[in-house]
């Protein structure tokens, strides 16, 4: 029973994690139709500005957020109005569009990744910050790790609230469903467009800087971060939020299940094998709508 309730408590904890940052990539593609794989390094130097803000500055990574925030925001902002906007100009169609992105953002992940090893190396980093372990329903648990759970809890909510409750998140689901009707409507697609993406971005490296409290990273774990957003994003259904929320906290699950009960070496395999089934069963993802 205790084990139980210790693989439910990291399994949601990790879940939580990955679902903030594929909601993230959720955004960007469902709106931009702009398939991010420099994703992940946003997500790495999200953690590394932490991690300096923390040790150089005493600034603690919850304060930290209210810097990084706006930073990654402005960021991903420039990144899409100066080298993916031209794409989206050029393009003839969705599709091209998408291939394009894909060759560009590949190459945009290369910069970021040289640019991080250049300045901090190839070797781990990581900071003690709430780390103090606590008793929660029998299982212990670290109370940084708690903390980052509630922040994605309210980082998520708080997106909820924006796209259902307000008119700008009215123009963003508008222009996720159909882009050329929402130019009927006097909706800018191409400002909505930019801010979507670069609210993805700033939800990645929120991310970062949670995931940063109680994990030792590198500069070369951007791919890794951008390949479980991708897998979460295609599991949940591609552009679904709500489908981003269930596949996170199931993979997670899943990857605690496996590296409690079995051997922590197998996760990654665990993680193609949930990917692949999914993929045999519901193609379109667990939420995702069948193509008419």
């Amino acid at each position: 029973m205790l084990l139980l309730v210790d693989i439910l408590l990291s399994g949601l904890i990790l879940g939580g994690m990955y679902a903030l940052t594929a909601t993230g990539l959720t955004l960007q593609y469902g709106v931009a139709r702009i398939l991010d794989l420099a994703y992940g390094e946003v997500l790495v130097a999200a953690a590394f500005m932490a991690y300096v803000l923390f040790t150089g500055a005493a600034v603690v990574p919850l304060v930290g957020l209210v810097i990084v925030l706006p930073l990654a925001f402005a960021a991903n902002w420039v990144i899409y109005r100066v080298m993916l906007v031209p794409l989206v100009r050029r393009a003839r169609n969705r599709a091209a569009l998408e291939t394009d992105s894909i060759l560009a953002t590949f190459g945009l992940l290369f910069v970021l990744q040289g640019i991080a090893f250049v300045i901090f190396g190839g070797q781990y980093y990581g900071y003690s910050y709430l780390s103090a372990p606590i008793s929660l329903f029998g299982a212990t648990v670290a109370v940084n790790r708690l903390v980052a759970l509630g922040f994605a809890a309210v980082l998520a909510v708080g997106l909820y609230l924006a796209l259902t409750r307000t008119r700008t998140g009215t123009a963003i689901r508008a222009v996720a469903v159909d882009p050329d009707a929402a130019r009927l409507v006097a909706i800018d697609v191409t400002a909505v467009a930019g801010l979507a993406f670069a609210t993805g971005g700033a939800l990645c490296a929120a991310g970062g800087v949670l995931v940063s409290m109680f994990l030792t990273f590198s500069a070369g774990m951007g791919v890794l971060f951008t390949m479980k957003a991708l897998i979460v994003v295609i599991m949940g259904g591609v552009g679904n939020l709500l489908g981003a929320l269930a596949a996170g906290l199931l993979l997670g699950l899943i990857e605690t299940a496996v590296a409690r009960l079995v051997d922590p070496g197998l996760t990654l395999a665990a993680t193609y094998a949930l990917f692949l089934t999914v993929l045999l069963v519901r193609p379109t993802g667990l939420f995702g709508r069948p193509a008419r």
